[in-house]
C-alpha cells in the first residue's frame, strides 16, 4: 500500500539542512535592513524638501523665471483724518496690495475714532488744534505695527469747517498740524502740500464717490454692466452731489460743459466722467443759521414766530452778540416754505438748467435713470434714529417730517432715550424740513425714486475718506520709503 506523503519524509516537502537555513535566515534580513535603509532615506529626502519649501516658498516660480512678490509687503495701511466742522475723526485702513500695478484690496477698516470738538473750535490757538489730534493718533500707532508706520502714509484733510474760519487762521492751524505729525509720529505725509489742508469741495465729493462705488463693488470686473451709484453728501458746513450721467443712446458720454461741474476721474485704468458740485454754505448747521436768519428777516417787530420750531416753545437764539427768543409755531407747510426760500432756487442760473442757488446741474429725472442713489452722513443722522427706513422714497421722508413738525410724532414715542433726545434738540423739525426740500425741490429726485440712507457698507464708512486714502496709498513717493 502506498504511502501518503505527510507520512513519507522528502516526499512533496522540500526539507533545509542547517546550512541552508541559516543562510536564508541572513538574506532574509540583509533585505530587511536594505528596505528599512530606504525607507530612512526616502523619509530624509521629504523632510529636506519640506524644510526648503518652507524656507523658500516661491522656489518653483524662482526655477520657472517668474517675478516673485514678498508676501509680507502685500499688507499696506493707510491713515485718514477728517478735520470736520464738528469734530476730527480718524480712519486706519488695512489693504492688500503687492504692486502698485494690481488693484488695491480693502482688508479691513481697523480703526474709526472721533474726538470733538474740531480744529475750527480753536481759531486762535492752532498749537492746541493740533493736540487736539494727539488722542487719535496714539490710538492708530498702537494699532499699526511698528515695522510698517515709517511707510504708512497719512493725511489730514479739513472741510468747511477751517474753510468759514478764513485763511489766514485756517492756514495757521493747518501748519501747527503737519509740525505736529512731523516732528512727533513716524507717518510721512504724502501729496504735497495737499497732505495737510483744507480739502477742495470737488475733491470731497469724487472721493465719497469713489467711497461708496468701491463697497459696493461697482469697479470690479464683471460679465453683468453695472451702473455706478450717485452720492449725496450732507456734513455740518457743505454738501455734495456727484453721480455718472447716463450713456446716451449711441453708447457716447453725454456732453457736460467744461467748468468746475465736470469732473473726468481714471480709476484703475478706465475713464468716468462725473458730474459734481459742492455746496458751500449748505451743511446741515450752516442750514439752522440761514433758517433762523430768514425766520428774523421775515419777523414782524413784536412778532418772532418761528415755522420750524416746536409749537409753544419759548426758544433763546443768540446771533452775534444780541440774543432773541423765538416763539415755536410747528408748522410744517411754514416750515417748507422758509427752507425753500432759504436754498434760493430762484436765483438768476448763467448756464442752464440749474438745481438751486444758481448752480448748474443736469435734471437726475432725465440724465441719471439707472444707477441707484446712496445718501449719508447727517441724512442718516435725522432720520434711521426717527424709524425712516433704510430705502425709501420722498413722499415717506415728508411724512415723517410733517408728524414731527405737528407734535404728533413725540406724542407716540415710547423709547424714553428716544424722547428726551427730540425734546432736547428743539430743531429736529427743521432739520427734517431742510433734508427733504434740500433733495425733492432743491436737486429735484422724483418722488418715485428709491435712495438708500448707508452710514457703513460691508462695515466700513461711507463718506470721502476710504476714497482718499485709496489715492493716497497710490502716491508715488511712498515707493521710496524702506
Amino acid at each position: 500500500m502506498a504511502s501518503s506523503s505527510k507520512d513519507t519524509p522528502g516526499v512533496g516537502k522540500r526539507s533545509l539542512k542547517a546550512p541552508q537555513l541559516r543562510d536564508a535566515a541572513k538574506q532574509n534580513a540583509e533585505t530587511k535592513q536594505a528596505s528599512g535603509t530606504i525607507r530612512v532615506g526616502l523619509m530624509l529626502i521629504g523632510i529636506v524638501i519640506a524644510a526648503v519649501a518652507y524656507a523658500f516658498p516661491n522656489l518653483s516660480s524662482i526655477l520657472n523665471g517668474e517675478k516673485i512678490v514678498d508676501q509680507s509687503s502685500c499688507q499696506k495701511y493707510a491713515l485718514m483724518i477728517d478735520a470736520g466742522s464738528t469734530g476730527s475723526r480718524i480712519h486706519v485702513y488695512r489693504f492688500h496690495q503687492c504692486t502698485h500695478l494690481e488693484p488695491v484690496r480693502l482688508e479691513e477698516e481697523e480703526l474709526f475714532a472721533q474726538t470733538i470738538p474740531g480744529l475750527s473750535a480753536y481759531p486762535d490757538n492752532p498749537q492746541q488744534a493740533a493736540e487736539s489730534l494727539d488722542i487719535l493718533l496714539k490710538e492708530a500707532q498702537a494699532l499699526v505695527p511698528v515695522q510698517l508706520q515709517k511707510r504708512t502714509p497719512i493725511a489730514v484733510k479739513a472741510t468747511a469747517g477751517l474753510r468759514l474760519l478764513g485763511q489766514t487762521k485756517g492756514q495757521d492751524i493747518l501748519d501747527a498740524v503737519r509740525h505736529h505729525l512731523e516732528t512727533r509720529y513716524p507717518f510721512p505725509i504724502v501729496g504735497g502740500k495737499d497732505g495737510v489742508a483744507i480739502m477742495d469741495g470737488r475733491d470731497e465729493g469724487v472721493f465719497a464717490w469713489i467711497t461708496v462705488n468701491f463697497l459696493l463693488g461697482n469697479f470690479d470686473p464683471s460679465p453683468i454692466s453695472r451702473h455706478t451709484a450717485a452720492v449725496l453728501d450732507l456734513g455740518g458746513g457743505s454738501t455734495q452731489i456727484v453721480f455718472e450721467p447716463d450713456l446716451l443712446e449711441d453708447g457716447t458720454l453725454p456732453p457736460l460743459p467744461d467748468n468746475d461741474f465736470k469732473y473726468v476721474l481714471n480709476h484703475e485704468g478706465r475713464d468716468y466722467l462725473l458730474y459734481q458740485h459742492s455746496y458751500l454754505g449748505y451743511g446741515l448747521m450752516e442750514a439752522r443759521k440761514r433758517i433762523h436768519q430768514q425766520v428774523l428777516d421775515q419777523a414782524l417787530e413784536d412778532d418772532l414766530s418761528h415755522a420750524c420750531l416746536p409749537r409753544g416753545l419759548a426758544w433763546d437764539y443768540t446771533k452775534g452778540t444780541d440774543p432773541v427768543q423765538f416763539l415755536g409755531a410747528g408748522s410744517f407747510s411754514d416750515c417748507l416754505g422758509v427752507a425753500d426760500l432759504m436754498l434760493n432756487k430762484h436765483k438768476e442760473c448763467d448756464f442752464s438748467p440749474c438745481s438751486f442757488d444758481g448752480i448748474y446741474q443736469p435734471p437726475i429725472a432725465d440724465t441719471f435713470t439707472k444707477g441707484p442713489i446712496y445718501i449719508f452722513s447727517y441724512f442718516h443722522d435725522r432720520t434711521i434714529p426717527l424709524g425712516l427706513p433704510a430705502s425709501f422714497r420722498l413722499p415717506e421722508l415728508a411724512q415723517l417730517t410733517e408728524s414731527v413738525c405737528s407734535g404728533a410724532y413725540l406724542e407716540n414715542v415710547t423709547d424714553i432715550a428716544l424722547k428726551d433726545e427730540l425734546l432736547d434738540r428743539p430743531e429736529w423739525c427743521l432739520d427734517l424740513s431742510f433734508i427733504y426740500r434740500l433733495l425733492s425741490f432743491g436737486y429735484e429726485i422724483p418722488d418715485d425714486r428709491e435712495l438708500t440712507v448707508a452710514k457703513k457698507i460691508d462695515g466700513v464708512e461711507t463718506g470721502w475718506c476710504l476714497g482718499a486714502a485709496i489715492a493716497i496709498l497710490g502716491d508715488n513717493s511712498l515707493r521710496d520709503l524702506t
